[in-house]
């Protein structure tokens, strides 16, 4: 089975990734608004673990759509979801026999609701696989820890290739470099180097 996994380059995907190579060939897919190149670091991390890498073009509409939803609502979740549906949305339209993505069992966002993952089989004729949809944090840290190399720190400062970042960027850009601070809660991110 020929599978296109959505990546950030961070430890989730990578994990996915890992996870479905073992039974798929696996194809890491890249998406991109055009807004900034950071999706680079998203296909090293994919070439770093030896996969094969594919740059996806997202619609920028849905960016500003993003950007403006996450300004009125003062936080990230509903635009990082319809971004999400919107990736999962392109890569179900490619040649690929199924998509997945490295959402967990234990995130608030983004999910991949039993509807939308059914709703994207039907429409696209295409399997989505979340490998880790059933794998508690705990337990993909220690997976990780036992898998791969991995840079952590605070989301301004480790560079890789997800959603995120570009709309950061397109929010800096339209409404000031505060905004963000309002927005996005301060976290830390991951960025994949290679394997153990």
């Amino acid at each position: 089975m020929e599978v296109g996994l959505l990546s950030s380059g961070g430890k989730d995907s990578a994990l996915a990734a890992l996870l479905l190579d073992a039974h798929c060939d696996v194809t890491v897919l890249c998406c991109t608004f055009g807004i900034t190149d950071d999706y680079e670091h998203a296909m090293a991390a994919g070439e770093a673990l030896g996969f094969e890498t594919q740059r996806v073009g997202l619609d920028p509409d849905v960016a500003h759509e993003a950007a403006e939803q996450m300004v009125e609502d003062g936080y990230p979740r509903n635009g990082i979801q319809s971004v999400h549906e919107h990736a999962l949305e392109r890569a179900g339209a490619l040649e690929f026999d199924g998509i997945g993505d490295g959402t967990r069992r234990d995130d608030r966002v983004p999910t991949v609701p039993r509807s939308l993952a059914q709703s994207i089989e039907d429409r696209f004729d295409v399997a989505h696989l979340a490998p880790l949809a059933g794998i508690g944090r705990g337990a993909i840290d220690q997976l990780v820890t036992e898998q791969l190399q991995v840079e952590t720190g605070p989301s301004e400062e480790i560079e890789k290739g997800d959603y995120e970042s570009e709309i950061r960027a397109l929010i800096v850009e339209e409404y000031g470099p505060e905004t963000v601070g309002e927005i996005f809660p301060e976290h830390a991110q991951s960025r994949v180097t290679g394997r153990r």
